[in-house]
């Protein structure tokens, strides 16, 4: 069993500012004000709000923040560099501008390698140290809290250890409370670092806290930040979903997991780990990055079971194929329906979905064989729970789910030559629904959006909750591509339920993208009216 430790520790995210540099990603201020609150619930310690002074919106963040924002347990940091060479502290435009961002804690970014002063900053090492000390004095003095964020420091170390420890040292004197060493251009390897902060600790004494901000380059982020924290480090940076530039930074909730969860250390307040899925989930949204669906801990795949062994075993005893309980982390285990599935995957899934299959041979067996035979044929389950929950469905009732009866559909694409900027696409859906036959037509900017108005149309006089559904996603891909235009294609849609705020995947599969997208619509409108709890209206 793992023991609490309890010395003090920072959890500081970053994603706002470090995080925000990641490439397609653009935040704007009411962006970082419906973020930073989530970041808060989580129970970070710090979130660094960005850079006033040097970015106009980052200023405006912080004087919206003043007033707009109330924060339970996170304290706002201003991020910014130490003074211009040459120029005192308090006359230095930008260092102002972080005293008048209002925020209570500063992080400043310093060089700590000799060879960026000289080469970068243009000036002696000498003024280098000059520019840490008086512009962290000046902070501190005005009543803030200083991080010195050590950038290159592992680099700088390695080529001049005695100059990059003079850079911490000094800081420390002048009375920052932490010094973060950067892996700025993320190469280091644990042992590397592991060794490095351990020295450095060392060679300090009781002087000051250290901390460890990592990039992603060599994809030891994560554990960099670990072994940063083994060798004496107790304050650790990173970005939510590990956003950042080129590669990224720590992904902060897989390192506090791994702190937390394998080692014992409470360090996000009112146990926010538990919401650690969910919060991740909810920033995506707003950052309009899709979740990485095998994200360790919080992602969709984290503790997904597909392969038929496993899933046996997982029958036994869950912790036997899972590293974690994931409720921890606000996730939960799937199992995965493919061909590779046996009855104990089809059995655990079943009672995933509620429906109890044990002692259920006889369906066993034909779900089992149903699944493998389909995805033979084109299908993929493991990617659309609701096509395999419709199936499930079917062989345990003996009869197809159905809230309608289809008798007949059709597509018209209209092209005129020369102007191919006003292509129409009209689709007729004939079929009956609360004992009445409908015809319906509706246009689209193409087939697959001609079809799912037509759809629509017909069945919103029956089943008026079907405008609540929104299609969110469309993926198409041709299984055999060698035949050419006569390949199989497989068609995945993503639906929601905005008043439910659910969503879930149907396939289809079909000689032409038409078809198959067919099928997938019509499985999501089944599946969206079971799951609202629409009975049959004849």
């Amino acid at each position: 069993m793992v023991t609490s430790q309890s010395t003090a520790f920072d959890v500081y995210d970053t994603t706002l500012r470090d995080g925000a540099q990641q490439e397609g990603m653009n935040l704007s201020v009411a962006d970082k004000l419906a973020i930073a609150p989530l970041l808060d619930e989580l129970g970070v310690g710090f979130i660094e709000g960005g850079w006033p002074g040097a970015i106009p919106k980052d200023t405006e963040f912080f004087a919206r923040a003043a007033k707009e924002l109330t924060l339970r347990h996170a304290q706002l940091a201003a991020f910014g560099a130490t003074r211009k060479p040459g120029v005192r502290a308090g006359d230095d435009p930008q260092v102002r501008a972080l005293l008048d961002s209002e925020a209570p804690v500063v992080t400043l970014v310093a060089k700590s390698d000799i060879r960026h002063v000289e080469r970068a900053l243009r000036t002696t090492g000498e003024e280098n140290l000059a520019m840490i000390a008086d512009t962290v004095a000046l902070l501190v003095g005005e009543g803030r809290r200083v991080v010195l964020d050590a950038e290159h420091f592992f680099d700088g170390y390695r080529f001049d250890p005695t100059y990059a420890l003079s850079a911490v040292r000094t800081a420390f004197e002048a009375g920052a409370e932490v010094a973060a060493l950067c892996d700025t251009n993320g190469g280091m390897l644990p042992d590397g670092v592991l060794e490095t902060v351990a020295v450095v600790r060392a060679a300090l004494g009781p002087q000051g806290r250290l901390g460890m901000h990592a990039h992603n380059d060599s994809g030891c982020a994560v554990a960099n930040s670990l072994a940063a924290v083994a060798g004496g480090a107790d304050h650790v940076q990173g970005t939510v979903n590990g956003y950042g530039e080129r590669t990224g930074n720590a992904d902060l909730i897989a390192v506090v997991a791994n702190l937390e969860l394998k080692q014992g250390r409470a360090l996000l307040a009112d146990d926010g780990l538990r919401d650690a899925t969910r919060i991740a989930h909810a920033i995506s949204e707003i950052t309009n990055i899709s979740p990485f669906a095998r994200q360790p801990y919080i992602g969709a795949s984290a503790f997904a079971h597909k392969a038929g062994l496993h899933a046996s075993a997982i029958k036994v005893d869950p912790d036997l194929y899972q590293h974690i309980d994931p409720t921890q982390v606000g996730n939960d285990m799937r199992m995965l329906i493919s061909d590779m599935a046996g009855r104990a995957s089809i059995e655990l899934k079943g009672r995933e979905l509620g429906i109890e299959l044990e002692g259920r041979s006889d369906v066993l067996s034909r779900v089992t064989n149903r699944v493998k035979q389909s995805e033979a044929e084109g299908y993929t389950f493991d990617a659309a729970d609701a096509s395999f929950e419709l199936l499930l469905r079917e062989e345990v009732d003996g009869s197809r789910l159905a809230y309608f009866d289809v008798e007949s559909w059709r597509v018209i694409v209209e092209t005129l030559p020369g102007r191919p900027d006003e292509a129409n696409a009209e689709a007729t859906v004939k079929l009956t629904a609360g004992g009445r036959r409908v015809v319906a037509t509706g246009e689209g900017n193409g087939p697959v959006n001609a079809l799912d108005h037509a759809l629509r149309l017909a069945l919103v006089g029956s089943y008026p909750e079907i405008e609540r559904f929104e299609l969110i996603d469309f993926k198409v891909r041709i299984m055999d591509a060698m035949h050419g235009t006569d390949a199989v294609t497989r068609v995945l849609v993503e639906t929601m339920d905005n008043g439910a705020e659910t969503t879930w995947r149907t396939v289809g599969v079909g000689p032409n993208v038409i078809e198959a997208s067919w099928e997938a619509l019509v499985d999501s409108v089944v599946y969206g009216l079971l799951k609202a709890g629409v009975e049959r209206r004849s």
